[in-house]
């Protein structure tokens, strides 16, 4: 050891506190264990979900945080009713963004399959909502009967025709409230960032049937 420098106890002390401080920066503050996201279409307005990715306050990157098929309703009857947002929309299909802290932004690339066409669209997440999320709040849940102390624990996509992206954050016992609404673009490369030459994932018959007869009901959403 070379006279001046610190003896090898203090020096590994420093360097783990260190360690622990930069560690300590990017730790999540979140007062759950993880927030949720998740995505819906209007009725009969299917959608595929090439990919959902979030990114935290620290911009740690969660890609494909969900893909596949967004929930939604296609009533056989045809009387279901694709116009405009529900008032209390629900979760969504999706998953909880492990590890995650709060978002900053969530990225979604997903065919509307009644067009059809690819969009993407970049949907910034504001303060505002970041400081819901972590507030906790009084309330009765109608589920059990029991009064909780409930977070806005979700993120929820609702994804339709002419690449209209809004979203809501809510909690299980929580009133929604709206984050963004967000008018994506046209992935000139097509689906599947052009792998598929062109080809859309296939339509069901029943919201083929429903577009058929009554329509895409643009400028609802």
């Amino acid at each position: 050891m070379v006279p001046g420098d610190p003896p090898i106890n203090i020096l590994g002390r420093l360097v783990l506190l260190g360690l622990i401080l930069t560690l300590s920066g990017c730790a999540n503050r979140l007062p759950y264990d993880a927030w949720y996201l998740g995505l819906f279409a209007p009725n009969y307005m299917e959608v595929w979900i090439e990919t959902a990715d979030a990114v935290d306050i620290h911009d740690r990157v969660f890609g494909r945080a969900m893909s596949g098929v967004a929930a939604i309703n296609t009533p056989k009857s045809l009387k279901g009713k694709p116009q405009g947002w529900p008032n209390h929309p629900g979760g969504g299909a999706g998953k909880h963004v492990l590890g995650a802290d709060l978002p900053r932004l969530i990225y979604v690339r997903w065919q509307s399959l009644v067009e059809p066409q690819t969009y993407e669209a970049f949907i910034p997440i504001p303060e505002a909502t970041r400081q819901a999320m972590l507030k906790g709040e009084r309330t009765y849940c109608r589920f059990d009967g029991k009064w909780i102390t409930g977070y806005r624990d979700v993120l929820t996509v609702g994804l339709a025709p002419g690449g209209i992206a809004r979203v809501w954050v809510l909690g299980a016992c929580l009133e929604p409230f709206d984050v963004a609404r967000v008018e994506g673009t046209v992935v000139k490369l097509g689906p599947y960032g052009g792998a598929s030459n062109g080809r859309h994932r296939p339509l069901s018959e029943t919201s083929k049937a429903y577009i058929e007869k009554f329509g895409i009901p643009y400028g609802s959403w």
